[in-house]
């Protein structure tokens, strides 16, 4: 098994939900993010969040299609 990348780039210190959505393979596209996001279909940190531009940082658990994910950094 190859090692986890970090979701967040050197010198950054958050990222938008619809990226780390895109970045983590959950959607195939940012308008596909949007969709989801805007339709209530994701949760960030037990919450649902509906603002695809939502800051997340490390250690943020987003959650999607029976999926958990954390930022990692």
């Amino acid at each position: 098994m190859l090692p986890r990348m970090s979701d967040l780039l050197p010198g950054q210190d958050s990222i938008d939900l619809q990226d780390f959505l895109k970045l983590r393979g959950v959607v195939e596209t940012g308008g596909e993010a949007k969709f989801r996001v805007q339709g209530g279909e994701v949760r960030v940190n037990g919450g649902v969040e509906t603002r695809r531009r939502k800051k997340l940082r490390r250690g943020d658990v987003v959650e999607y299609a029976g999926q958990r994910l954390t930022v990692e950094g």
